[in-house]
C-alpha cells in the first residue's frame, strides 16, 4: 500500500484533526512501531502499527460522523480547557464517538459549529482556498450611521492584516440597536469584534446562522443534530472532496 503522512493517517482515523495530530507528534504522544514518530513521517497503514498515548489507532473506518451544534455563549470552542472552562465536548459527550469542532466561535458568541471526526474535511474546509461563506447576526449597540455601515464593509488592517471587504445588510434598526447580517469568508480570530472595535461600536451579541447552504434553523441553544447526506455532500463538494 501506499505510504502517508502520518498525520494524515491519524486524521483519516477519527482520532483527531489534522492540525492536533501534528501537536500529538510533536509533544512526542504519536509512536510508530515502538518508536517515538517525528513530524512529517510516512507509514503503511498495512504494515506499520501507530500509538497514541501508548493505544493503538485503528488502521480503518467504516463512517464519519458529521454534526452541527448550536454554541451557547460561555463555552470554549476547544475539546479542553486549561482554565476549567466549559467547552464544546461537554455539549457532544452523547454524540458517540469523538469529534472536533471545524473553526471557532469565542467564548461570548453563539450559534453554528460543525463538528467531525473526518480529518480531511476538516483540513479542506479550513484552508484558505476553500471559500465557504459564514453568515452573522451581529446585534451592535445603537442606530448605526451609513458612513459606519460602509466602513464595516470595507477592508480594513485587522491586527497588521488587511481584511477582505464583508457584505452586511440590515436586519432592523432603532436608536437603542442595529441588528446585521454580516457574509465572511475569512473569519479570522475575533474579526468581526475587531471590526466593530475599529469603528468604536459595541457588539451586544453575535450569533453565527449559516455556513454555506448548512443552516442552524430551529435548533436549540446546546443542542446537536447530525448533518442530513445533503449537507454532507455539500460541504464535500465545496471542499473538493467531490465533484458536484
Amino acid at each position: 500500500m501506499e505510504e502517508i503522512r502520518i498525520h494524515k493517517f491519524i486524521a483519516d482515523s477519527g482520532i483527531m484533526s489534522r492540525r492536533h495530530a501534528e501537536e500529538a507528534i510533536k509533544r512526542g504522544e504519536i509512536k510508530v512501531n515502538g518508536e517515538v514518530a517525528e513530524l512529517g513521517r510516512k507509514i503503511d497503514p498495512q504494515t506499520d502499527t501507530v500509538e497514541y498515548n501508548g493505544k493503538p489507532i485503528k488502521k480503518e473506518r467504516t463512517y464519519n460522523t458529521y454534526i452541527m451544534l448550536n454554541k451557547p455563549v460561555g463555552y470554549v470552542t476547544t475539546m479542553n480547557d486549561e482554565k476549567g472552562r466549559p467547552t464544546v465536548k461537554d455539549l457532544t459527550s452523547d454524540v458517540g464517538g469523538r469529534v472536533y469542532p471545524i473553526g471557532r466561535l469565542d467564548l461570548e458568541s453563539e450559534g453554528l459549529l460543525i463538528l467531525t471526526d473526518d480529518g480531511e474535511l476538516a483540513n479542506r474546509i479550513t484552508h484558505p482556498r476553500h471559500k465557504i461563506p459564514k453568515y452573522y447576526n451581529v446585534t451592535i449597540k445603537g442606530e448605526l450611521t451609513l458612513l459606519q455601515r460602509k466602513k464595516l464593509s470595507s477592508a480594513m488592517d485587522i491586527d497588521g492584516y488587511i481584511i477582505q471587504p464583508v457584505k452586511n445588510e440590515v436586519i432592523s434598526m432603532n436608536k437603542e440597536r442595529t441588528v446585521l447580517k454580516m457574509e465572511l469568508y475569512e473569519g479570522r480570530n475575533r474579526q468581526i469584534r475587531k471590526m466593530c472595535e475599529k469603528q468604536e461600536l459595541t457588539v451586544l451579541k453575535l450569533k453565527r446562522i449559516a455556513i454555506g447552504n448548512i443552516n442552524l434553523g430551529n435548533l436549540k441553544s446546546g443542542s446537536w443534530k447530525k448533518l442530513s447526506k445533503e449537507q454532507i455532500d455539500y460541504l464535500k463538494t465545496a471542499c473538493g472532496l467531490k465533484k458536484g
